[in-house]
């Protein structure tokens, strides 16, 4: 599960420090790029997202996780052949459709395979994928664009896919829906509207939706625009980008996820208020160096904030997923994580990427910002970290008592 969520974020990824080639060779503003890479994959990822899950909950979720990836995989592939706007396009709304059916599906297996004690550590461990999945989508990606074009990157990230889709479909077993929860509640037949009102209706899964698609506005909608941001206002070339944010994903990334998961085992996280607590705190602190970063204006400073900011975004994932699966019943878990990823990704992948890229336009064409107008977009968005730590904040005071065991 957690290779398959590393394949899913460097596919997404990749698109992310490959966005100025393609936008110079396409002829593209910053807005124009931002529909192309982000809102045509968001458009069928969020929409289709929420059927699957639903059918995941119903049917053989192994083998809809297997589809999913086979057929996100092979449209990035495709990427690496189009040749014009167009096609691209049409490709990215493949990748779009296909990673609609990976999260929920394997979220849901883990809650089988693991008590509800132990899934916010469990979950943690799965989102080391998101770690090793950036990494490729930055450092490897980077590197074989700088080599052999942009295409060739999504060529090589892509076609891997392929092989491990077969090893999902045979390799792994479907585990008996809710087998590890000690109690079994009698709940009808799960359909979308059921499960929004069972959100709406409990706090703690509202608090805990909102807190992490906030914080994934917040976060990846920052690093979205990063690689563009440092060959910009720093003056790297897209492969320097690519190996200066490539270990931090995959050093820095992964220790803060080994720390969370450390967290998370510890006898005091076997209270949920405990985890809401250090989320909020952790989120808040780590707020102002993604502030600080668009305010300052030497390299050497940028890369120490840069250090300390790109853990942050990985040490909420894990928590959340392992809290979210507690706060709702077992035929209710992968809709409601298609839920969060449709509320994740729409701030993620359409508000982020579309509103920074007007910004950057509006403040390049009305204030005469230049190639600094991205600096000034990305300071609007920055401080949304702060709005993300009082969701997470506020869902310690009815967690214990939505929690499922």
């Amino acid at each position: 599960m957690t290779v398959v969520y590393a394949l899913s974020i460097a596919d997404r990824f990749s698109i992310a420090t490959l966005l100025e080639p393609i936008r110079l060779e396409l002829h593209l503003s910053d807005s124009g790029i931002a529909f192309l890479t982000g809102v045509a994959l968001a458009l069928f990822y969020v929409t289709i997202g929420i059927p699957i899950a639903l059918l995941a909950d119903r049917a053989n979720r192994r083998n809809i996780l297997a589809i999913a990836l086979a057929l996100w995989s092979a449209m990035t592939a495709l990427c690496g052949v189009a040749q014009n706007y167009w096609q691209l396009l049409l490709a990215r709304f493949g990748v779009g459709i296909g990673e609609a059916g990976g999260t929920p599906p394997a979220t849901s297996i883990l809650a089988d395979k693991f008590p509800p004690a132990k899934r916010p550590m469990a979950l943690t461990i799965f989102a080391l994928g998101a770690c090793l999945g950036a990494w490729l989508g930055s450092s490897v990606a980077g590197d074989v664009a700088e080599r052999g074009g942009w295409r060739a990157a999504f060529l090589v990230l892509g076609i891997p896919g392929l092989i491990v889709a077969a090893i999902v479909r045979l390799t792994v077993r479907e585990p008996r829906r809710g087998q590890l929860d000690e109690t079994q509640e009698k709940l009808p037949p799960t359909t979308l509207l059921a499960t929004v009102t069972y959100v709406a209706r409990h706090k703690s899964a509202f608090h805990l939706l909102m807190g992490g698609s906030v914080a994934t506005l917040w976060s990846w909608g920052l690093m979205w625009w990063m690689p563009t941001f440092l060959v910009r206002s720093h003056h790297m070339t897209v492969g320097q980008a690519g190996d200066l944010l490539g270990p931090m994903h995959l050093i820095a990334g992964t220790a803060g996820t080994l720390l969370a998961s450390w967290l998370m085992s510890r006898p005091a996280a076997a209270n949920p208020r405990y985890i809401t607590n250090l989320l909020a705190w952790v989120t808040a602190l780590t707020t102002i160096p993604s502030i600080l970063l668009f305010v300052v204006h030497s390299e050497s400073v940028t890369r120490i904030l840069l250090w300390i900011f790109v853990p942050s975004v990985y040490f909420y994932i894990g928590p959340i997923l392992g809290l979210l699966q507690n706060a709702v019943p077992p035929a209710m878990r992968a809709t409601t994580c298609a839920l969060l990823l449709f509320m994740a990704n729409v701030a993620n992948l359409v508000l982020a990427p579309q509103v920074i890229g007007w910004l950057s336009d509006w403040f390049a064409a009305g204030f005469g910002a230049g190639i600094e107008s991205l600096r000034w977009a990305l300071l609007v968005l920055a401080p949304t970290g702060f709005w993300a730590a009082w969701h997470l904040g506020a869902t310690r005071r009815t967690i214990i008592a939505d929690t499922h065991q």
